[in-house]
């Protein structure tokens, strides 16, 4: 059987668990989110035999040691993993929920209703967590999943999606086997007709870097929620607390440097750039960050005694993900908003600012996901925002925008009542 004929069976089976999973009572999803988490734990042994394959054949690649260590699974790792999964157990069931209300002038009763979406397909790279988290997720949201992680993780994987339906098919009915599935393949094709299932997936979510996102977005004929790719900026105002803009710069970029809502880039106004930057340079070199400026940030390195890398054009659109921070000069909060216009990926921007008037002016016109003022970039995430999981940070504009929890992952249909009305 061809890739196409593989990835339509499954897509198949997809559509008709997501159909007995519509109707089920948030109890049923529950238990059997518990009885995954359960199964993983007991099971983690074998987790860890197979994710071991994959971390060899990834050191003998040649692969960096962040990427290694965000492939490799623990059974303190696979013990979190569980704890997620229950964690989403406990989270409020949005199926079912009424959005809104109301009865008609001609007496019809009006309800708008969340709904499960029906079957999503995550693209994802590296991390075998996600798939856990991502099975979980749909499931809560009565969503069929089909999972396509990167081919570096696939025996990691198999085994998490073993271990996840031996759990289904453990209980003792309701939630069905196939709402959980490993999209078959590990070879680009796969990917390819999974993004052309139009009528059989209804929505495609990639988590990754830049060039898979792209690669999702610009080639699928499914439905496409673009997430994940932060090029975010810290922008340090005029009437900046300069102690408050040292500890959230350097928490917003070197508390965790290789997710999304890491700040990529830092923009300083000229007002206090002489007093803030030497001292911010430091304490960035400090934490092992290399700095790439402007010129004028370049000067202020000079005199500091740090060493300050010279930006190039592409450093101001870069997503690091490393120990590396572009920084730049700006005479006004209309030069730092331009210069976010120009080459933010609208994800998560921070002002910090005493000015309560500069910060309506900059949350006002700054066009990001999420704009902060005086907080880390770092707390755009879903459970930080008290949603409690998500699936990825959207960073588009249509149905959702920022972290998608459970919500996000529904769509609604309208419930019409009536007792015999004709137009």
């Amino acid at each position: 059987m061809g890739d196409e004929q593989q990835v339509h069976a499954v897509a198949l089976r997809a559509r008709e668990a997501a159909a007995e999973l519509t109707p089920l009572t948030r109890a049923a999803k529950d238990a059997a989110l518990r009885a995954m988490a359960d199964a993983l734990v007991a099971r983690s042994d074998e987790i860890i035999a197979a994710n071991l394959t994959d971390v060899a054949r990834a050191v003998a690649a040649g692969t960096s040691e962040a990427m290694v260590d965000r492939l490799t699974l623990t059974a303190e790792r696979v013990a979190a993993i569980a704890d997620a999964v229950r964690h989403v157990a406990d989270l409020p069931d949005p199926v079912g929920e009424v959005v809104r209300g109301s009865t008609l002038p001609n007496g019809l009763e009006l309800r708008q209703l969340r709904v499960p979406f029906g079957v999503i397909g995550i693209i994802y790279e590296g991390r075998p967590n996600v798939t856990a988290d991502a099975a979980a997720l749909c499931l809560k949201s009565g969503n069929a999943a089909l999972l396509r992680g990167s081919s570096s993780a696939y025996d990691s994987n198999s085994a998490i999606v073993s271990v996840l339906r031996d759990a289904l098919a453990g209980l003792d009915g309701g939630v069905p086997v196939d709402a959980v599935q490993l999209v078959p393949g590990t070879g680009r094709e796969s990917v390819h007709q999974l993004m052309r299932a139009r009528g059989l997936v209804d929505v495609l979510i990639p988590r990754g870097g830049a060039s898979l996102i792209n690669t999702v977005v610009t080639e699928s004929t499914v439905p496409v929620i673009e997430t994940g790719v932060g090029n975010c900026h810290v922008y340090v105002d005029a009437d900046a607390d300069l102690d408050m803009a040292v500890s959230l710069l350097l928490n917003s970029k070197a508390q965790r440097v290789s997710v999304c809502n890491a700040a990529e880039t830092v923009l300083v106004h000229a007002g206090i750039a002489a007093e803030f930057l030497p001292r911010a340079l430091k304490e960035l070199h400090e934490a092992g960050v290399t700095v790439h400026g402007d010129d004028a940030v370049r000067g202020h390195g000079e005199a500091a005694g740090v060493p300050v890398a010279e930006a190039t054009e592409q450093d101001w659109a870069e997503e690091y993900l490393s120990y590396d921070i572009a920084a730049a000069v700006v005479p006004s909060v209309d030069a730092a908003i331009a210069h976010i216009r120009r080459y933010s990926s609208q994800h998560t921007e921070a002002i910090v600012t005493r000015s309560q008037p500069t910060a309506r002016y900059f949350t006002a016109r700054v066009d990001s996901a999420a704009v902060l003022v005086n907080a880390s970039t770092r707390f755009t995430d879903g459970g930080e925002f008290g949603f409690g999981a998500e699936i990825g940070i959207s960073t588009q504009k249509l149905h959702a925008r920022g972290p998608m929890g459970l919500t996000e992952m529904t769509s609604t249909k309208y419930i019409v009542t009536g007792d015999g009305q004709t137009r």
